[in-house]
């Protein structure tokens, strides 16, 4: 019997819904106060308690229906297991609000590391699905990291600076505007080192 294929929305529903699902339950529980086991905890730990296990739901249910998961993805949970999870032990937010900052750290270190040596990791990762050549993906990963360690940074400012609402607000739009900004505006970059065209050329 033939697979029934995975609907389009469903990747993207897994994927952002949880961050959505945070960013609304925020705006609903932030001014209030809950009274646990003897502790206060304010809505933000509230909310990011709850959603701990709601992306690992996610998660989980990406994985049975495509079969996969990325490695941001599995490395991007276990951040959200242990930072929110030292946020809501020791009742201090601070611990979530750094997490984008040690993902952002990590991934561009990993990037870095690979150039360093000479090589894009980001090519090994992805290699199927933009096709360019070698040097295109260097300049892709070079960009990329700069890209991840200026989020980094700015993370830190905002969550340092910023009230605690703003900083949701960025985490939950502005962090998913900066990198779609980023690869809408290296299109020139697929243009030039696109090995498409060849692949087709090769083929006639």
């Amino acid at each position: 019997m033939a697979e029934t294929p995975t609907p389009k929305w469903a990747k993207p529903v897994l994927e952002f819904g949880p961050i959505l699902a945070f960013f609304a339950a925020y705006l609903w529980l932030k001014d209030r106060v809950f009274a646990i086991g003897g502790t206060e905890y304010d809505g933000f730990i509230v909310v990011t308690a709850g959603f701990i296990p709601v992306f690992l739901i996610c998660m989980a249910i990406l994985w049975r229906i495509t079969g996969h998961l990325s490695r941001m993805q599995v490395v991007t949970a276990v951040l959200i297991v242990v930072f929110g999870g030292l946020s809501v032990w020791f009742n201090d937010p601070r611990f979530f609000k750094m997490k984008p900052t040690m993902i952002y750290l990590l991934f561009g270190g990993i990037l870095g590391f690979g150039l360093w040596r000479g090589r894009s990791y980001l090519q090994y990762v992805m290699d199927g699905v933009m096709p360019l050549s070698d040097r295109g993906w260097m300049i892709l990963t070079q960009r990329l990291t700069m890209f991840f360690l200026g989020l980094a940074v700015l993370n830190e400012l905002i969550w340092r600076t910023q009230s605690e609402e703003t900083w949701v607000y960025f985490k939950t739009f502005g962090l998913t505007a900066a990198i779609f900004l980023f690869f809408m505006t290296q299109g020139r970059l697929f243009r030039d080192h696109s090995t498409e065209d060849k692949a087709d050329d090769a083929a006639e």
